[in-house]
């Protein structure tokens, strides 16, 4: 989606106010939870839905 939107992460970072290290967890997939917050933010920000941003991986 940041691709999509041409948005670099330290613009991301920049208006959804989350450090660049916690959006990296979260973009690599490291990350084992989001808050729903977070992800409304981001999801504004991007003008997407949550299933444009997740996956699902069984572990």
């Amino acid at each position: 989606m940041m691709a999509k939107r041409k948005m670099s992460l330290n613009e991301l970072s920049e208006k959804v106010g989350l450090t660049l290290s916690n959006l990296s967890i979260l973009k690599t997939g490291k990350a084992k939870a989001i808050r729903f917050s977070t992800l409304e933010v981001i999801c504004q920000v991007l003008d997407c839905q949550p299933a444009d941003i997740l996956e699902y991986r069984r572990e």
